[in-house]
């Protein structure tokens, strides 16, 4: 079983930042963040492995940076440039060899 604390989510305008982080309780090989738009999908924002390779949805890409730091197991999604289409719900993603874990959630919402 892995826990996971997220927190790092709020309310900003557009081209602002937040940071969002996720601690787990012990050293996972994947670690992901996804998010959820009402009415729609949850879909994969960014997701980084423990020897540093990243992957980033393409709505993302030059605007949000995951990282991790394997001594603390917890991975962060720094968000700059954050558009009114970000908002949405996101969610800490944690996959083992056999198991996957979700956080609890935290609210990101855009707008003037």
């Amino acid at each position: 079983q892995v826990q996971l604390v997220e927190s790092g989510g709020g309310l900003v305008q557009p081209g602002g930042s937040l940071r969002l982080s996720c601690a787990a309780s012990r050293s996972i090989f994947s670690m992901a963040w996804y998010r959820q738009a009402p009415g729609k999908q949850r879909e994969l924002v960014a997701r980084i492995f423990s020897g540093g390779t990243t992957n980033y949805a393409d709505s993302v890409k030059g605007r949000f940076t995951i990282s991790r730091d394997n001594a603390k197991n917890t991975v962060y999604l720094q968000m700059n440039s954050l558009k009114p289409e970000d908002t949405a719900v996101y969610y800490c993603n944690v996959r083992s060899a056999s198991d996957t874990y979700w956080g609890q959630g935290t609210q990101v919402t855009v707008s003037s």
